[in-house]
């Protein structure tokens, strides 16, 4: 699906914990904010993961598809 290694991770992430937030994504792949949001919207333009309707603080991505 043509993911980096950083995504395949917070797609892992997600099956184990059923949700990741754009902070927990920084934190776990020591990225800054806007390289979490990019890796993150592609992942949901990619119908992989799904965002939430919150935007900002208590926003998340759960997975989108069925593992």
């Amino acid at each position: 699906m043509g993911l980096s290694d950083r995504q395949i991770e917070a797609v892992s992430y997600v099956k184990k914990k059923g949700k990741i937030t754009n902070k927990e994504y920084q934190a776990i792949l020591n990225v800054s904010r806007m390289t979490a949001t990019r890796d993150l919207t592609e992942l949901v333009e990619k119908n992989i993961l799904w965002s939430s309707e919150t935007k900002g603080a208590g926003s998340f991505y759960r997975l989108a598809i069925a593992s």
